[in-house]
């Protein structure tokens, strides 16, 4: 039998002010047979790697994989381990398990995923209900802090001034297009 595992690697997070962060995640990934999840982390205080193995009970490919993600970070056993783990990279994990008791190889669960989590430039939002909202803006917010440029960045500028060019001809919109009607 052929065990398939997926390790993701992990972006860096910093604990919050005050709070004491004493696991720090460096790898999380899944493993197909058996079901579980795998955390590669480092205790705090030392410098040894060490491996954990949580199970995954009770989830077939009808399951949701955002609870699934959300029990298993506040399960009381795994809690502590997985503080430095976003609930989007469990739900990821999840949709690869969920993809593969469905039959799909890795690689199209990899595309569902990236599908289901890509941005459209051109779609409406205005028209999406309130929970596919929230997830998009949520997929927005995650990127924008992924791309941001911090103070402590190598590569950070404080004050960027930006010409554009002007030899184009600037397009009109017809909401500000002054009308024959005054208010």
């Amino acid at each position: 039998m052929l065990l398939r595992t997926a390790l993701i690697k992990l972006t860096t997070l910093e604990p919050a002010a005050g709070t004491v962060m004493t696991y720090i995640a460096k790898k999380c990934g899944i493993c197909f047979q058996p079901p579980s999840i795998i955390l590669i982390y480092r205790e705090d205080n030392k410098d040894k790697t060490r491996q954990r193995i949580m199970p995954v009970r009770n989830f077939s490919k009808f399951s949701d994989c955002g609870l699934a993600a959300e029990q298993l970070k506040n399960n009381p056993r795994h809690k502590a381990y997985l503080e430095g783990v976003s609930l989007r990279q469990l739900k990821k994990l999840y949709s690869l398990l969920k993809g593969h008791l469905g039959g799909e190889s890795l690689a199209e669960s990899l595309e569902k995923f990236r599908q289901e989590e890509a941005i459209d430039p051109e779609e409406d939002m205005n028209k999406l209900d309130d929970k596919e909202l929230a997830k998009r803006k949520s997929i927005m917010d995650e990127l924008f802090e992924k791309n941001r440029k911090k103070k402590d960045d190598p590569d950070f500028i404080y004050d960027i001034e930006v010409e554009f060019p002007q030899d184009e001809q600037l397009e009109s919109c017809g909401w500000d297009m002054e009308s024959g009607e005054e208010i």
